[in-house]
């Protein structure tokens, strides 16, 4: 397991990536995940495609992991939290208790994505299409365009490296700069079990970013957080 102990320093403030793929805040004592997709499997089975009923549990047994190794007492959702709006509605009874348990224990705030942009509480917590925190825009699609920090998801976007002659997909944070690098914007990867990914260098990613002067991949190892350049400015 990657430990949270990595620094990872964006727009005057320290972040850390937990687990791959969550954000914590320590000033804010905030877990920020992306595009958990709960009920995903439950969704295709409606629809003739039968998948193993468990992905909410793992993907809730994943955030309770990570809400007790930072000590977070908020966590901010950004978008795509179910699969569908009516996920919500549909989520199974353990899974529901463990969710229910989980927006007790903290603040919990979804915002809402592209697939459940009708989504209700039904487990707690409360809801917001985007909120803006200390400057920070906390939304779940990049907007082409903004100036101001900006923490997003939507895209899940991974990397591709080569460790030990073998190609392994890892998923990334995807970091803009701006033109004197003291800030930018940010894209999480999916956290749910259940979700895919997209390479970090697409077009669709690299465009949502703009404008800046440069985007790298971030992905946590075992020893550091690595960097790998996607998109630079020409000289």
């Amino acid at each position: 397991m990657v430990p949270v102990s990595f620094a990872f320093p964006f727009c005057g403030d320290e972040f850390r990536l937990v687990q791959q793929r969550a954000l914590f805040w320590p000033r804010e004592n905030a877990l920020l995940v992306a595009d958990l997709h709960l009920e995903k499997a439950s969704f295709f089975a409606q629809h003739g495609q039968l998948l193993p009923p468990y992905d909410s549990r793992e993907t809730l047994e994943r955030v309770a992991l990570a809400i007790r190794e930072t000590g977070a007492k908020r966590v901010y959702t950004l978008g795509d939290n179910f699969h569908d709006s009516a996920g919500s509605g549909r989520i199974e009874e353990h899974a529901a208790g463990m969710l229910s348990a989980l927006t007790r224990m903290v603040d919990w705030v979804w915002i809402t994505g592209n697939h459940d942009p009708s989504m209700e509480a039904n487990s707690g917590g409360t809801i917001a299409v985007e909120l803006e925190l200390h400057g920070m825009v906390l939304r779940h699609q990049a907007m082409r365009g903004e100036t101001r920090p900006e923490l997003s998801g939507h895209y899940h976007p991974r990397v591709q490296l080569k460790i030990h002659h073998r190609h392994i997909r890892r998923p990334c944070a995807v970091v803009a700069h701006n033109a004197n690098q003291t800030c930018g914007r940010m894209i999480l990867p999916a956290f749910g079990a259940l979700t895919g990914g997209m390479d970090a260098a697409d077009p669709a990613i690299l465009k949502a970013l703009q404008p800046a002067t440069a985007i790298d991949a971030v992905v946590p190892t075992r020893q550091r957080l690595a960097r790998f350049p996607l998109w630079r400015t020409a000289a």
